[in-house]
């Protein structure tokens, strides 16, 4: 085992953070926390198989000095784009090894390492670029949350459709009024599109020479090989991902958090299709009810139900929408109600309109009051917007930064909610514990599961036809549904790795 206090890591790097905090040379300029928008940020690299080729491809204006990456054949055409940047497997080596020398760290890797990366590099002086979903577990969210405005790091998730202009426009409309109180929302996606359901693989596989599978199974619990989990397809384990509803909510729900101001949920409600302990299932909807916040102007915020459904589930189709016209489009889309009428976009909030159609020609678009990120219009896979505009924040004293919008102190909020319904759908799988979950959000965690509230779940099932008759082999694990809750709030870390403590407030 690569255990995190091989190179003592930890000890070594959070006692430096106890002292002080580490700043790289280049950043410090002339005065603390600032460098010159003229100069470069080091970049390092963690996860550079797949977007985090993108991420750095948006990031090409600095300074690429690190990459890293547990799988190099996957990762190789990231090293070719950048020849003279060092290369590592293990992200602790390279922050032990190259230490100051790196301003910023941008994070792709599968979901259960994004926290503790970033969190250890935050630790450091490090900004840090993360991402969908920021975090595996709501507990991480919030610990990211904390560290960032601790450490006064510039940080930013990758939910790019953040820096368009398609959101604040929506969040414009509904702040002036254009359909009235917001009391409904309806959330969807076409994903996932890669394997879900999934019981765990019994083959035996040799694991490819270019990947060290100790490092890629991390603080989850380690397993042998098998090629249903990396690359790509970790989105569809629980141990590595968050399934449909991690991937894709921090992009299309993004417009709803900015727009009707929604932090913590009180109460979730989630039904899937058959869900077991390893795999997220096909499809789910999941409804969260979030309390009234305060009115915006003249808008008020009641209570209102965001909706959500994936795996080809779709809200029913508003009577206002014309036939033939397609619903958002072919990524997904969002459905406000209010009390005055409703708005449609695509996924990332793309293309907003009122509904119906016809009432675009007489409305009149509210003055911008939401700073507009520069290239945040157009195709979204044709600009760099969301990652310059945290390269520039990261050029900012802590004192005058303009924060990146998908700023932790708004992400990790907002993964929070994401990474609670990923545990209500989890619970919905379970028998013994069909209800509507009563969630405080302050604390992190679900008030009316009893401590002696038992649930099972399917850990195996298998069928077969024998002799033209059907043969169904399923079979239940029992647990505690309380302690269940507390793990998966919290996940246990394993093979040596650990998170920094929680800052106080």
């Amino acid at each position: 085992m690569k255990k995190i206090s091989r190179r003592s890591f930890i000890k070594d790097s959070l006692l430096g953070a106890a002292a002080f905090t580490i700043v790289p040379n280049t950043v410090l300029g002339k005065g603390f926390g600032h460098v010159s928008p003229n100069d470069k940020l080091n970049i390092a690299g963690v996860g550079i198989g797949g977007v985090g080729r993108r991420n750095l491809e948006n990031m090409a204006t600095e300074n690429i000095v690190a990459l890293c990456d547990v799988d190099w054949d996957y990762a190789m055409k990231t090293f070719h784009d950048y020849p003279n940047a060092k290369r590592y497997k293990d992200w602790r080596e390279m922050l032990d090894s190259m230490g100051k020398s790196i301003d910023a760290v941008t994070i792709a890797t599968p979901d259960h390492t994004h926290a503790i990366i970033a969190s250890h590099a935050m630790t450091l002086g490090k900004h840090v670029y993360v991402q969908k979903p920021l975090t595996h577990s709501v507990y991480e969210a919030r610990l990211l949350t904390k560290l960032a405005k601790k450490y006064k790091v510039a940080t930013q998730m990758g939910n790019q459709g953040n820096s368009f202009d398609w959101a604040r426009r929506v969040s414009e409309w509904i702040w002036a009024g254009a359909i009235g109180d917001v009391y409904e929302v309806h959330c969807w996606t076409d994903r996932p599109i890669w394997p879900q359901g999934l019981m765990k693989p019994i083959e035996k596989v040799k694991c490819p020479k270019t990947l060290d599978w100790d490092l890629f199974i991390g603080p989850a619990e380690m397993r042998p090989y098998h090629p249903s989990y990396t690359p790509w397809n970790w989105r569809g384990w629980y141990d590595f991902g968050t399934g449909a509803l991690g991937d894709m909510a921090c992009h299309i729900m993004d417009p709803v958090v900015w727009a009707l101001g929604i932090k913590y949920p009180i109460k979730v409600m989630a039904s899937s299709t058959l869900s077991n302990l390893y795999s997220p299932p096909h499809a789910e909807v999941i409804t969260y009810t979030f309390p009234e916040r305060k009115a915006k102007g003249n808008v008020r915020m009641p209570e209102v139900k965001v909706i959500w459904y994936d795996g080809g589930l779709m809200p029913p189709r508003p009577e206002e929408l014309e036939e033939g016209e397609m619903m958002g489009d072919e990524n997904g889309g969002i459905i406000f109600i209010g009390t005055k009428g409703k708005i449609m976009t695509g996924c990332y909030g793309m293309n907003p309109t009122l509904l119906p159609k016809t009432a675009m020609q007489y409305f009149k678009e509210p003055e911008p009051t939401l700073r507009r990120v520069p290239g945040g219009h157009g195709n979204i896979w044709d600009t760099d917007a969301h990652e310059q505009d945290w390269i520039r924040a990261c050029k900012e004293s802590p004192e005058s930064r303009v924060e990146p919008s998908s700023n932790f102190q708004f992400s990790g909020p907002f993964t929070e909610m994401v990474d609670m319904g990923v545990l209500a759908v989890r619970f919905a799988g379970l028998t013994g514990l069909h209800k509507e979950l009563h969630w405080d959000g302050d604390n992190m965690r679900f008030t009316n599961i009893s401590p002696n509230d038992k649930v099972k779940i399917v850990n195996y099932d298998d069928f077969k036809v024998i002799d033209g008759d059907p043969r169904f082999d399923r079979r239940y694990a029992e647990y505690n549904a309380l302690d269940l809750a507390k793990e998966w709030v919290k996940h246990t870390y394993q093979n040596g790795y650990s998170l920094p403590d929680m800052p106080n407030d």
